[in-house]
Protein backbone atom coordinates (compact mmCIF):
# COMPACT_ATOMS: atom_id res chain seq x y z
CA UNK A 1 0.00 0.00 0.00
CA UNK A 2 1.60 3.30 -1.07
CA UNK A 3 1.17 5.78 1.67
CA UNK A 4 0.29 9.21 1.65
CA UNK A 5 2.60 12.06 1.46
CA UNK A 6 1.21 15.43 3.12
CA UNK A 7 1.36 18.87 1.02
CA UNK A 8 3.26 20.21 3.85
CA UNK A 9 5.64 17.33 3.28
CA UNK A 10 6.22 17.92 -0.71
CA UNK A 11 6.85 21.50 0.02
CA UNK A 12 9.72 20.78 2.69
CA UNK A 13 10.81 18.33 -0.09
CA UNK A 14 10.71 20.43 -2.69
CA UNK A 15 12.58 23.01 -0.83
CA UNK A 16 15.51 21.13 -0.23
CA UNK A 17 15.84 19.87 -3.31
CA UNK A 18 15.95 23.37 -4.45
CA UNK A 19 18.31 24.47 -1.75
CA UNK A 20 21.23 21.50 -2.90
CA UNK A 21 20.25 22.37 -6.64
CA UNK A 22 21.60 26.29 -5.39
CA UNK A 23 24.18 25.21 -3.33
CA UNK A 24 25.42 23.05 -6.34
CA UNK A 25 25.25 26.01 -8.80
CA UNK A 26 27.15 28.34 -6.38
CA UNK A 27 29.80 26.04 -5.75
CA UNK A 28 30.16 25.30 -9.84
CA UNK A 29 30.16 30.10 -9.51
CA UNK A 30 32.58 30.13 -6.76
CA UNK A 31 35.33 27.56 -9.12
CA UNK A 32 34.15 29.89 -12.27
CA UNK A 33 34.98 32.72 -10.48
CA UNK A 34 38.27 31.77 -9.50
CA UNK A 35 39.12 30.70 -12.66
CA UNK A 36 38.22 33.78 -14.29
CA UNK A 37 41.08 35.97 -11.85
CA UNK A 38 43.45 33.45 -12.26
CA UNK A 39 42.91 34.43 -16.25
CA UNK A 40 43.55 37.59 -15.21
CA UNK A 41 47.23 37.13 -13.61
CA UNK A 42 50.24 35.70 -15.08
CA UNK A 43 50.79 32.49 -12.43
CA UNK A 44 52.84 29.51 -13.16
CA UNK A 45 52.52 26.13 -11.21
CA UNK A 46 54.55 24.38 -8.67
CA UNK A 47 54.10 21.07 -7.08
CA UNK A 48 50.62 21.66 -9.04
CA UNK A 49 49.95 24.90 -7.48
CA UNK A 50 49.12 28.12 -8.72
CA UNK A 51 51.89 30.18 -7.94
CA UNK A 52 51.03 33.94 -9.24
CA UNK A 53 54.24 35.54 -10.94
CA UNK A 54 54.11 39.61 -10.34
CA UNK A 55 55.07 41.51 -13.28
CA UNK A 56 55.61 45.67 -13.44
CA UNK A 57 54.74 47.70 -16.12
CA UNK A 58 57.97 48.76 -16.96
CA UNK A 59 59.42 44.56 -16.96
CA UNK A 60 56.74 43.76 -19.26
CA UNK A 61 57.41 46.35 -21.62
CA UNK A 62 61.74 45.25 -21.33
CA UNK A 63 59.90 41.48 -22.03
CA UNK A 64 58.08 42.50 -25.06
CA UNK A 65 60.86 44.06 -27.06
CA UNK A 66 63.37 41.56 -26.09
CA UNK A 67 60.80 38.93 -27.20
CA UNK A 68 60.25 40.94 -30.54
CA UNK A 69 63.63 40.99 -30.88
CA UNK A 70 64.71 37.86 -30.55
CA UNK A 71 61.48 36.01 -32.60
CA UNK A 72 62.64 38.27 -35.58
CA UNK A 73 66.07 37.31 -35.70
CA UNK A 74 64.98 33.55 -35.10
CA UNK A 75 62.13 33.62 -37.66
CA UNK A 76 64.45 35.93 -40.22
CA UNK A 77 66.95 32.95 -39.52
CA UNK A 78 65.21 29.98 -39.77
CA UNK A 79 65.88 29.27 -36.09
CA UNK A 80 63.03 28.76 -34.51
CA UNK A 81 60.01 30.23 -32.24
CA UNK A 82 60.12 33.16 -29.66
CA UNK A 83 57.49 33.21 -27.43
CA UNK A 84 56.87 35.91 -24.37
CA UNK A 85 55.27 34.71 -21.03
CA UNK A 86 54.42 31.58 -22.71
CA UNK A 87 54.24 28.62 -20.05
CA UNK A 88 56.16 25.41 -20.39
CA UNK A 89 56.03 22.14 -19.04
CA UNK A 90 59.48 22.19 -17.21
CA UNK A 91 58.95 18.98 -14.89
CA UNK A 92 56.01 17.01 -16.19
CA UNK A 93 57.08 14.46 -12.77
CA UNK A 94 57.14 17.06 -10.19
CA UNK A 95 54.36 18.99 -11.69
CA UNK A 96 56.32 22.12 -12.65
CA UNK A 97 55.66 24.54 -15.03
CA UNK A 98 57.24 27.87 -15.48
CA UNK A 99 56.57 31.19 -17.99
CA UNK A 100 59.94 32.64 -18.91
CA UNK A 101 59.33 36.24 -19.89
CA UNK A 102 61.03 35.34 -22.88
CA UNK A 103 61.97 31.89 -24.63
CA UNK A 104 63.47 30.53 -27.47
CA UNK A 105 62.53 27.30 -29.13
CA UNK A 106 64.67 25.79 -31.70
CA UNK A 107 62.93 24.04 -34.72
CA UNK A 108 65.01 20.94 -33.98
CA UNK A 109 62.90 20.99 -30.19
CA UNK A 110 59.89 21.67 -32.02
CA UNK A 111 59.44 21.09 -35.68
CA UNK A 112 58.47 24.84 -37.75
CA UNK A 113 54.82 23.37 -38.90
CA UNK A 114 53.95 21.49 -35.63
CA UNK A 115 50.87 22.92 -34.23
CA UNK A 116 50.95 24.08 -30.37
CA UNK A 117 48.70 22.08 -28.42
CA UNK A 118 46.03 23.97 -27.04
CA UNK A 119 47.06 23.65 -23.38
CA UNK A 120 47.83 26.53 -21.33
CA UNK A 121 51.31 24.68 -21.10
CA UNK A 122 53.31 23.59 -23.93
CA UNK A 123 55.24 20.01 -22.96
CA UNK A 124 58.74 21.59 -24.89
CA UNK A 125 61.53 22.58 -22.55
CA UNK A 126 62.69 26.02 -24.44
CA UNK A 127 66.54 26.27 -25.72
CA UNK A 128 66.81 29.42 -24.19
CA UNK A 129 64.53 31.10 -21.08
CA UNK A 130 64.80 34.66 -20.38
CA UNK A 131 63.60 35.99 -16.46
CA UNK A 132 63.22 39.96 -17.00
CA UNK A 133 63.71 40.39 -12.78
CA UNK A 134 61.01 43.14 -10.42
CA UNK A 135 61.67 44.37 -7.38
CA UNK A 136 59.69 41.92 -5.70
CA UNK A 137 61.34 38.75 -6.74
CA UNK A 138 64.10 37.22 -4.29
CA UNK A 139 67.47 36.62 -5.18
CA UNK A 140 67.34 32.90 -4.03
CA UNK A 141 64.26 32.29 -6.15
CA UNK A 142 65.80 33.43 -9.12
CA UNK A 143 68.48 30.91 -8.59
CA UNK A 144 66.35 28.43 -7.43
CA UNK A 145 64.67 29.06 -11.11
CA UNK A 146 67.91 28.91 -13.02
CA UNK A 147 68.97 25.70 -11.62
CA UNK A 148 65.46 24.75 -12.40
CA UNK A 149 65.67 25.69 -15.97
CA UNK A 150 68.88 23.86 -16.58
CA UNK A 151 68.25 20.85 -14.88
CA UNK A 152 65.08 20.23 -17.17
CA UNK A 153 67.41 20.72 -20.33
CA UNK A 154 67.48 24.74 -21.33
CA UNK A 155 70.93 25.68 -22.95
CA UNK A 156 70.50 28.90 -21.89
CA UNK A 157 69.20 31.62 -19.60
CA UNK A 158 69.52 35.63 -19.51
CA UNK A 159 68.62 36.90 -16.31
CA UNK A 160 67.31 40.68 -16.73
CA UNK A 161 68.24 43.48 -13.85
CA UNK A 162 66.43 46.47 -15.04
CA UNK A 163 67.54 48.35 -11.55
CA UNK A 164 71.11 47.85 -12.61
CA UNK A 165 71.00 48.13 -16.12
CA UNK A 166 72.55 44.77 -16.44
CA UNK A 167 71.78 40.85 -17.95
CA UNK A 168 73.38 37.55 -16.16
CA UNK A 169 74.31 35.13 -18.89
CA UNK A 170 74.22 31.62 -17.69
CA UNK A 171 75.75 28.89 -19.90
CA UNK A 172 75.20 26.73 -16.47
CA UNK A 173 74.04 27.05 -12.78
CA UNK A 174 77.98 28.21 -12.45
CA UNK A 175 78.95 29.56 -15.63
CA UNK A 176 77.64 32.81 -15.61
CA UNK A 177 79.10 36.36 -17.08
CA UNK A 178 77.66 40.00 -15.85
CA UNK A 179 77.13 42.32 -18.73
CA UNK A 180 76.89 45.93 -18.39
CA UNK A 181 75.40 48.56 -20.33
CA UNK A 182 78.59 49.27 -22.98
CA UNK A 183 78.30 45.31 -23.61
CA UNK A 184 76.74 43.39 -26.26
CA UNK A 185 74.56 40.49 -25.28
CA UNK A 186 74.39 37.31 -27.85
CA UNK A 187 72.69 34.03 -28.26
CA UNK A 188 75.63 32.45 -28.54
CA UNK A 189 75.48 28.68 -30.21
CA UNK A 190 71.74 28.42 -28.91
CA UNK A 191 70.66 31.50 -30.92
CA UNK A 192 73.37 31.82 -33.69
CA UNK A 193 74.15 35.93 -35.22
CA UNK A 194 71.37 37.56 -32.08
CA UNK A 195 73.30 40.32 -30.97
CA UNK A 196 71.93 43.19 -29.28
CA UNK A 197 73.49 46.02 -26.76
CA UNK A 198 72.90 45.89 -23.86
CA UNK A 199 71.79 49.56 -23.50
CA UNK A 200 69.18 49.31 -26.18
CA UNK A 201 66.63 47.09 -23.80
CA UNK A 202 67.11 50.00 -21.03
CA UNK A 203 66.79 52.89 -23.79
CA UNK A 204 63.58 54.13 -21.81
CA UNK A 205 65.23 54.81 -18.44
CA UNK A 206 68.35 55.76 -19.41
CA UNK A 207 66.96 58.33 -21.73
CA UNK A 208 64.76 59.27 -18.89
CA UNK A 209 67.99 59.73 -16.36
CA UNK A 210 70.00 61.97 -19.09
CA UNK A 211 69.77 66.10 -17.73
CA UNK A 212 67.79 67.88 -19.83
CA UNK A 213 69.79 70.59 -21.87
CA UNK A 214 69.65 74.05 -20.79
Amino acid sequence: MTEATSPQAKTAAASASQSSSCAALNGEGIELAEELAWDDRLYEIVNGERVEKPMASYEVGIANDLGYRVEHHARTGQHGRAYVEQMFVIDAAKRLERRPDVAFVSYQRWPKKRRLPQTNAVPVVPDLAVEVVCRTNLAKAVVAKVEEYFRAGVRLVWVVYPNLNQVYVYESPTNVRVLHQTDELDGGTVLPGFRLKVAALFEDELEAEQPESS
